[in-house]
Order: structure tokens, then C-alpha cells, then sequence
């Protein structure tokens, strides 16, 4: 009878461990934000994302998120040890800045929703005085020369939401940290002090 409790209380210590483990992640589409670059490509393709292949060590899938369609996903590894640790999401360009900007603002009060108030945000031109019209608003921000980002921090890592530009092209980006894989990078650097 003894050996029988042994085991069961075994049992449940092992089985809760193992939830606590994969709790401690942060997950990017119900998906804990782990394991090496195939096994996670392959877990967001059954989400629903294409394959677009690897560019510079990111897998590069393409799929919907949020409600926005054709949005583009990076998925990112230590490069030390194969291991998934950052995720990011280009959402499609817009070439005005109201859309921008409104894209930017719904995301964000989807977010608090989530995550609660930020621990940061920024949402400014570096100006003498505020651009009055969207081109010359988008303007700025392509000469970088607008700041505009929202982080939260989560006891499982660290989300950004901001409006980046890749030379003409603006778009809201969202990138997701997870703590554990990021601090063994950290560690890893640490050790080579």
C-alpha cells in the first residue's frame, strides 16, 4: 500500500512539474514559445500559417492574426541552441497614416485587454512642433523621426507593440520575448564573462 501511494504521489509531482514547465512560457497563439525552429514551423502551420521558408536563420511564415489578414511571422532562435525564443508579426503596410495609426490603437486596447496596462509606452514625433497631416506624419516616421511603441511585461516575457518602417514601407509590428529561452542567452553570455 505504501509503494502504491510512493507512486501516485510520484505520479502527480512529475505531472505537475511538467504543466508548471510549459505555464512558464509565454505563448504566441496558444503555442508556448519553445522548442527548436521545425518543431514550432510545424505547430504554426497547424495553426493555419504557410511556410514561407528560413531567411537569415527566422522561419518566415505568412497567415491571419488578430483579424488582420496576410500577416507576416518571424519566428526566431537562439542561435546557440536551436530554441525558439522570440516571435514577430509585420502586419500590412498601410500608406496613410490614419490607418496606420488606427491599426496601431486597436491592437493596443486589444492588448491591455490582455495583458493589462503597459509598463511602457511612447507614442511621439521628434519635432519641434506636431506634423499636422498624415504624409507629412508618415514622413517622419520613415526618417525615424516618430516613436511610437507599447511593451508589456508578463511574468512569461515581454510584448511590443510599435509602427516601424522598412524604407518606404510602414507597417504596426508586434514581437513576443519569452522569458526563459531569453534568459539562457543571457546566462550563456554571462558564463563566457
Amino acid at each position: 500500500m505504501k509503494n502504491i501511494c510512493f507512486i501516485l504521489i510520484s505520479l502527480c509531482i512529475s505531472l505537475s512539474s511538467f504543466a508548471q514547465t510549459d505555464a512558464q512560457h509565454l505563448k504566441f497563439k496558444g503555442v508556448p514559445i519553445d522548442g527548436t525552429l521545425a518543431a514550432y514551423v510545424s505547430k504554426m502551420k497547424a495553426a493555419g500559417f504557410s511556410d514561407l521558408g528560413i531567411k537569415d536563420g527566422t522561419a518566415v511564415l505568412q497567415g491571419d492574426f488578430a483579424g488582420f489578414k496576410g500577416c507576416i511571422i518571424g519566428v526566431s532562435t537562439l542561435k546557440t541552441t536551436n530554441v525558439v525564443n522570440t516571435i514577430g508579426v509585420i502586419f500590412p503596410e498601410c500608406d496613410n497614416w490614419s490607418k496606420l495609426e488606427n491599426n496601431y490603437q486597436t491592437l493596443k486596447e486589444m492588448l491591455i485587454q490582455k495583458y493589462g496596462e503597459p509598463a511602457d509606452c511612447v507614442e511621439k514625433f521628434q519635432s519641434y512642433s506636431q506634423p499636422n497631416d498624415d504624409g507629412l506624419r508618415l514622413t517622419f516616421l520613415r526618417m525615424d523621426k516618430c516613436t511610437y511603441y507599447t511593451t508589456f511585461e508578463t511574468p512569461n516575457g515581454d510584448i511590443q507593440l510599435s509602427l516601424e518602417h522598412q524604407d518606404r514601407r510602414c507597417f504596426a509590428k508586434l514581437q513576443y520575448w519569452d522569458k526563459i529561452n531569453t534568459n539562457k542567452v543571457k546566462t550563456q553570455a554571462m558564463d563566457d564573462l
